[in-house]
């Protein structure tokens, strides 16, 4: 049987690192009403933010929001097994829903000088650091396939991407640093 190992890798750009597969996450999708949101922060050990757009870091764990009641949180692979029960239990007792989504995305860092202008080849929002500070957070559109995009820095940004979309997302990249890097 052929090694498919490869086939779920995006490719790395060729432009000194813009891009790079991030290692593996656990993500879990949480959607609730305000209780579940402070209960899923305590289990977790930080505040879920509650502001539109916004994501809350905690050294390697993060919960961003995605809508009024919809949180992306991602948290280190080696922890799967405790963060899924942290959180079952803090929640067991409130009308909510905690779905693992950790097989079904990547993660990809594009970043260096030219991080804003090789997202906006395919990206619809102003990407600028006013428009989009670190730490804000969106899903959008990266040409044709839908992301999940958080400014970590000043010239960094996460690409959360589910994984079938991450070979295309790559190499749309690819194709759009020919023409800035």
């Amino acid at each position: 049987m052929a090694d498919l190992t490869a086939a779920r890798s995006p490719p790395l750009l060729p432009a000194a690192g813009a891009l790079q597969v991030l290692p593996p996450a656990t993500r879990h999708v949480l959607r609730g009403g305000p209780g579940v949101r402070i209960r899923a922060g305590n289990a977790l050990g930080f505040e879920v933010p509650a502001s539109a757009c916004r994501a809350a870091v905690s050294g390697d764990c993060a919960a961003l929001w995605l809508g009024p009641d919809e949180w992306l949180l991602i948290a280190p692979a080696a922890g799967t097994e405790a963060t899924t029960n942290a959180l079952g239990e803090a929640l067991a007792s409130l009308p909510c829903s905690l779905v693992d989504v950790s097989h079904r995305q990547v993660g990809l860092m594009v970043s260096g000088p030219q991080a804003e202008t090789l997202l906006a080849a395919g990206c619809p929002l102003d990407l600028e650091a006013g428009a989009f500070p670190v730490n804000m957070c969106t899903r959008t559109m990266l040409a044709k396939a839908e992301i999940v995009l958080w400014r970590t820095g000043a010239q960094a940004f996460r690409v959360e991407v589910w994984r079938s979309f991450a070979p295309y997302v790559a190499a749309f990249l690819a194709e759009a640093a020919l023409g800035i890097i």
